[in-house]
């Protein structure tokens, strides 16, 4: 994840996954609709994604976002996950340490989240046009 040609904070290995802010939910040929909850307690939420093969695209509707999402979550907007070869603390601490021109979300540390494939433990923070990088 690099904001800059210069800076580098870590080696991203692969996309886990994707979200879009779409106006309808709709399946799209050869992939599968599926939902899961995230969040808890009253919190808790019902979310959509569409996955095929080991890939996922997990998708917002119009005027339901859920928190995080990209700073102006409208249709065509996207949000970013990555998975990366380093330890996420030291990715996290990294971001905080040397990078003053971007805030962390989420109180600055690392959280639990969903992934593609199975429970991650994400960093959030937002590109300079405010899509959201995890």
């Amino acid at each position: 994840m690099s904001f800059s040609s210069n800076s580098s904070i870590a080696k991203v290995r692969s996309l886990n996954h994707l979200v879009l802010t779409r106006a309808l939910l709709r399946v799209r040929p050869g992939m599968r609709h599926t939902t899961f909850s995230s969040g808890a307690g009253d919190t808790k939420t019902e979310r959509h994604a569409l996955v095929f093969g080991t890939q996922k695209i997990n998708l917002h509707v119009k005027g339901r976002e859920f928190e995080l999402k990209a700073a102006k979550a409208q249709p065509g907007a996207a949000d970013l996950c990555f998975l990366v070869d380093e330890d996420v603390e030291m990715v996290a601490a990294r971001l905080c340490n040397q990078r003053a021109d971007v805030e962390v979300l989420e109180g600055g540390g690392v959280v639990e989240r969903t992934g593609a494939r199975s429970r991650l433990r994400s960093v959030y923070v937002r590109d300079p046009d405010g899509n959201l990088v995890e």
